[in-house]
C-alpha cells in the first residue's frame, strides 16, 4: 500500500453510531423472523434472512468501513461507494421483506402504542401509496442521481460532511424507493402490472449509463478536489474518472438487466399465480 493510502487510512475511524444501528437493526430482524418461522416456515425462507443480511453489510461496506476514508481522495472508490448505497444495499434490504420481521421483531408495547397507530394513520398511508407509485420512484431516484453528480452538487459535498451525510441519505432512501416496485417486499402489492417493471428497468439504465458514458469520455477532470487529491494508486485523476464512469455504466447496465430477465421469466412462470395466491393467504395470517 502507497504512503498516500496509508496515510488516508490513518484518517478513519470507525463510525459507531453507524455500527449500533445496524447492529440493533440486525437483531429486530432475527428476533422477528425466528418469531415468523414459528408460525409459517416457509412465508419468509432463509435466502430471505441472507438477502436482508446482505443488504447489511453491503450499507456497512459503504458508509461504515474503510472505504469511506477513500471517497475524498478517489473517485472510483466514491463511486463504488454510491453504488452500492444504489444499486446493491436496497434491493437486498427489500428482498429481505423487511417490515414485517422488523415490526414482528419490535416490543409489542412499541408496535401497539406507538408505530401502529403511526401506519394505520390515513395522511401516512397516503403518503406511502404516493412514494412507491412506479413513477414517483423512478423520478425520485434519476433526480437524485443526476443532481447530485452536478459539479457544484458533488464538490458541496466534498467539502461538508454534513452535506455528504445528506447525500448519502438521499442516495439510499431514492434508491429504496426505486427497487420498491422491483422487489415488491411482501405484503405491498402492486400498482402497475409486473409486465411493466422490465421497462421500468430498462429506462432506468439511460440516466446512469448517459452520466457514466460522459465521465468515461469527458477530456477533463469535473471535480477540482479529485484533481488536487493525491494519485493513491498511481492513475491520474483524470484516468480516475474514467474508470469511475466505467464503473457506473457497465455495472449499471448490468444490475437492472439482470433483474428484468429473472422477472421476466418468472411471469412466464405457470407457477406465479399460485405463489401469488400463497402470497396473500399469508399476509392475512400475519397481520391477524
Amino acid at each position: 500500500m502507497s504512503p498516500e493510502a496509508q496515510a488516508v487510512l490513518q484518517t478513519w475511524s470507525s463510525p459507531t453510531w453507524i455500527n449500533i444501528a445496524l447492529v440493533l437493526t440486525a437483531i429486530v430482524y432475527v428476533r422477528g423472523w425466528l418469531s415468523i418461522r414459528r408460525l409459517l416456515p416457509a412465508l419468509i425462507p432463509f435466502w430471505r434472512l441472507s438477502a436482508f443480511f446482505s443488504g447489511l453489510l453491503s450499507l456497512w461496506i459503504a458508509i461504515g468501513s474503510p472505504l469511506s476514508a477513500f471517497d475524498d481522495a478517489s473517485l472510483t472508490a466514491h463511486m463504488v461507494q454510491h453504488l452500492l448505497l444504489m444499486a446493491v444495499a436496497p434491493p437486498l434490504l427489500l428482498l429481505g421483506t423487511p417490515s414485517i420481521p422488523l415490526l414482528r421483531g419490535l416490543p409489542q408495547w412499541i408496535v401497539k402504542g406507538a408505530v401502529g397507530p403511526f401506519l394505520r394513520w390515513n395522511p401516512v398511508k397516503w403518503l406511502g401509496r404516493f412514494l412507491t407509485h412506479p413513477a414517483v420512484c423512478w423520478v425520485a431516484a434519476t433526480v437524485a442521481l443526476i443532481g447530485w453528480h452536478i459539479p457544484a452538487a458533488f464538490e458541496l459535498a466534498l467539502r461538508s460532511e454534513a452535506w455528504h451525510e445528506v447525500e448519502h441519505i438521499c442516495f439510499l432512501s431514492t434508491s429504496l424507493l426505486f427497487w420498491w416496485p422491483v422487489a415488491l417486499p411482501f405484503p405491498s402489492g402492486a400498482l402497475w402490472s409486473r409486465w411493466s417493471i422490465p421497462v421500468y428497468l430498462f429506462l432506468a439504465t439511460l440516466p446512469g449509463g448517459a452520466l457514466g458514458a460522459f465521465l468515461t469520455f469527458c477530456d477533463r477532470v469535473l471535480y477540482p478536489s479529485y484533481a488536487a487529491a493525491p494519485r493513491l494508486f498511481g492513475i491520474s485523476p483524470l484516468e480516475d474518472q474514467i474508470i469511475a464512469g466505467a464503473l457506473m455504466w457497465v455495472f449499471g447496465t448490468f444490475v437492472y438487466t439482470i433483474p428484468a430477465i429473472v422477472i421476466t421469466i418468472r411471469l412466464l412462470s405457470p407457477q406465479y399465480a399460485q405463489s401469488q395466491k400463497h402470497r396473500a393467504l399469508g399476509v392475512g395470517r400475519i397481520v391477524a
